[in-house]
């Protein structure tokens, strides 16, 4: 009997271009470790890795649906319970004609089914520069162009309105915010947002507006959604339960679309379409929607409160020694600080990794300004945990830099 040909399958184009630089460390991080070398892991935002628990009255909310039966589908957009929720807090937040409000499977699932929606081959979406790497990977799938606009670093990390205009051109579909930052923890003045959505208006752009960290502002700051700026502009806020709910497992994150209604009607339509198609959100999960968004939010502060000790010793030793300087993140859990040394950010992590098992992310894998070099830091580990890796860091970047 002859022997089958075995033939490697090859994978479809549209998966080269995809990278995530914040899991990609991740695999040579796995190998050091196996040498039982010590690892101090700055590098996912994941609140529940450290100290932080997800509130009681959350989980409670999850384990009584579980006991009611609620584990069947729910609608493809979400339980009621949880769009209401979704819906009035958003309204609490000053965004006005909301004409849709669904649930998925984390903001991430939001992001790709917006994106999807919208985009055709060939047409671009502009992205902050640093900014969430999900962004640039789901619009290589799509065969778009992920178009990089870069945030000023010397105005702390603010977007400037001047050089999006001149990255706009006839296929520009869309505009991304990341308001609070990630990776940069800048929080977006209420000026700047008014340009950016003039802007947008002028040019017949959708606004994407990632507002995951808006709950952990930790300076005297206000925090504004862009949509509420003009209930008329078309404009897709995005928010969830992973970050300032302390529940990133749980996936649970949602879209809120708010403006003029003969403008985003098709466009909402195709939403919809996907949303059915893919069925539905963890039905048990939604039902601590409502208990999040109405319930008791002192965790909230606590959390805050942690997180502010952590950010103030993150950015004073981040600026205690030549070669490396920091803007003071005013919110989130990320730090990007800026390298002055030889060679690549993406090798000096590496070298972190191997010789004193302290696990970052290069900046380059967040997107920065040419010529500069970056890292991305999480100050979500305990003091004693920070304080122990930012002197490895910083012994190993005065190496770096032959003193």
């Amino acid at each position: 009997m002859k022997e089958p040909h075995l033939a490697a399958i090859r994978p479809a184009r549209r998966t080269e271009g995809i990278t995530y630089a914040v899991r990609d460390v991740v695999a040579l991080a796995q190998e050091v470790a196996k040498t039982g070398q010590e690892m101090l892991y700055l590098n996912i935002g994941d609140p529940n890795q450290y100290d932080f628990e997800t509130p009681p009255h959350l989980i409670e909310a999850v384990i009584k649906a579980m006991r009611d039966n609620r584990n069947g589908y729910s609608p493809s957009a979400g339980i009621a319970p949880a769009v209401r929720a979704i819906s009035e807090e958003a309204g609490r937040n000053g965004i006005r004609n909301i004409r849709d409000v669904f649930i998925t499977s984390g903001g991430s699932e939001a992001i790709e089914l917006c994106l999807t929606a919208l985009v055709e081959r060939g047409d671009n979406v502009l992205i902050p520069y640093p900014g969430y790497p999900l962004y640039e990977a789901v619009l290589a799938k799509l065969e778009a162009e992920a178009r990089p606009y870069f945030l000023d670093e010397e105005r702390g990390w603010q977007p400037d309105a001047d050089d999006i205009r001149g990255r706009i051109d006839g296929r520009t579909r869309a505009l991304v915010l990341i308001n609070p930052n990630n990776p940069t923890g800048a929080v977006y003045s209420p000026d700047i947002l008014r340009r950016l959505l003039a802007l947008a208006a002028e040019r017949g752009l959708v606004v994407f507006s990632d507002e995951i960290y808006d709950r952990m502002i930790l300076d005297g700051v206000r925090h504004c959604s862009i949509a509420s700026l003009d209930p008329e502009a078309p404009v897709i806020t995005f928010n969830g339960l992973s970050k300032g709910f302390l529940a990133p497992g749980w996936r649970i994150g949602w879209g809120v679309a708010s403006g003029n209604a003969a403008v985003l009607g098709p466009y909402l339509a195709a939403i919809n379409k996907l949303l059915r198609a893919r069925l539905c959100a963890s039905h048990p999960m939604q039902h601590a929607v409502a208990a999040a968004l109405d319930g008791e939010k002192a965790f909230a502060e606590r959390t805050r409160d942690k997180l502010r000790r952590r950010r103030d010793i993150t950015h004073e030793l981040l600026n205690s020694v030549p070669g490396i300087s920091c803007v003071k993140p005013a919110a989130a859990f990320y730090a990007f600080p800026r390298l002055d040394i030889p060679g690549s950010d993406e090798d000096f992590v590496k070298s972190l990794i191997r010789e004193i098992g302290v696990v970052t992310v290069h900046g380059s894998g967040f997107g920065q300004k040419p010529g500069t070099k970056h890292l991305r830091v999480v100050f979500l580990p305990p003091e004693a945990v920070l304080r122990k890796a930012y002197a490895g860091l910083l012994e190993r970047l005065q190496a770096c830099r032959g003193r």
